[in-house]
């Protein structure tokens, strides 16, 4: 990208420390899921955040149904395009992809992400697929298709749970051995996959996986956990690999995040995580979870 200098009144000095983030995906009034998880997140971190919505919604649909509103693909198009032209682009250092509304979205999305990066060849792209859980898909196959292809095949970073992973993939897996063998076919240089294998039945994992290693983090299991864990992981770690935190100890603080703000918002019987009550969680998180390197085919494993 241009330097400073060569980019006179379009950087802020807010913005010479920490790079913006673009980051597109879903956003209700009321909660914390989506757009909301990952702006409120990012910017306690002290990342400038750009936010696109791909849909406006009352709440998480999960709870009741509301309303859904989403802008025709013609008008998403060109508010995505007018990001591609926009003068303070520089500024941006990555862009989340998340809950998509409506599958032409993607295309729009993968523009965008192609421009940020003739201008920024450092930028970095993080896919979250959000598409389905729990053995089947939230969202027309017509919209988790697109994900796969135009968006997938861009990312440096994918972060989808077990269900999606399989889904994208097409097939089911057995162990985490097997889902590192799978995610080695990915073009993105990082995957986490959440809900991945544990050791423990009372416990579930985050497996995340680079060209030459393996790690899995795991803490205890709490069950009916409210909404938004994923977009929260995305966020956290994503603003870790851009500080510059090794990817072992990126994906053990991630963890240790979200556990405690999953443990503070169960305790409390919070339908929605209390992201605001606990954003000391994001940077300083007490939480302990268990992180062990596992075999990797290129034959490195030694010890996180």
């Amino acid at each position: 990208c241009a330097a400073p200098e060569e980019r006179k009144g379009v950087q802020s000095k807010a913005n010479i420390d920490k790079p913006a983030v673009i980051v597109v995906s879903s956003h209700v009034v009321r909660g914390s899921i989506g757009n909301r998880a990952c702006v409120f997140a990012l910017e306690t971190l002290g990342f400038p955040v750009w936010a696109l919505p791909t849909v406006v919604l009352p709440w998480h649909p999960g709870h009741r149904p509301g309303t859904r509103i989403v802008a025709n693909p013609e008008q998403f198009a060109a508010l995505t395009d007018d990001l591609c032209r926009a003068p303070w682009l520089g500024e941006v250092g990555a862009i989340v992809s998340g809950y998509l509304g409506d599958p032409q979205q993607a295309a729009s999305v993968a523009k965008l992400v192609i421009a940020l990066k003739q201008k920024r060849r450092d930028a970095v792209f993080l896919c979250d697929p959000v598409i389905g859980d729990g053995g089947q898909l939230y969202v027309p196959n017509a919209t988790a298709e697109a994900i796969r292809d135009r968006l997938v095949t861009l990312a440096d970073i994918l972060t989808p749970n077990r269900y999606e992973f399989e889904w994208l993939t097409g097939d089911r897996y057995n162990s985490n051995s097997e889902l590192i063998d799978a995610v080695l076919q990915f073009n993105s240089t990082r995957t986490l996959i959440t809900s991945a294998f544990a050791a423990n039945p009372a416990s579930t994992g985050n497996l995340l996986v680079t060209a030459d290693r393996a790690w899995l983090a795991t803490h205890r299991r709490i069950d009916n956990p409210p909404n938004g864990l994923g977009d929260l992981t995305s966020a956290l770690f994503l603003a870790r690999i851009l500080a510059g935190v090794e990817d072992a100890k990126a994906l053990q603080t991630t963890t240790a995040s979200v556990f405690e703000i999953l443990a503070r918002t169960a305790k409390r019987g919070a339908d929605e995580l209390t992201l605001e009550t606990d954003a000391a969680s994001f940077a300083n998180p007490m939480a302990l979870v268990q992180l062990q390197q596992l075999p990797h085919p290129s034959g490195s494993n030694r010890r996180a």
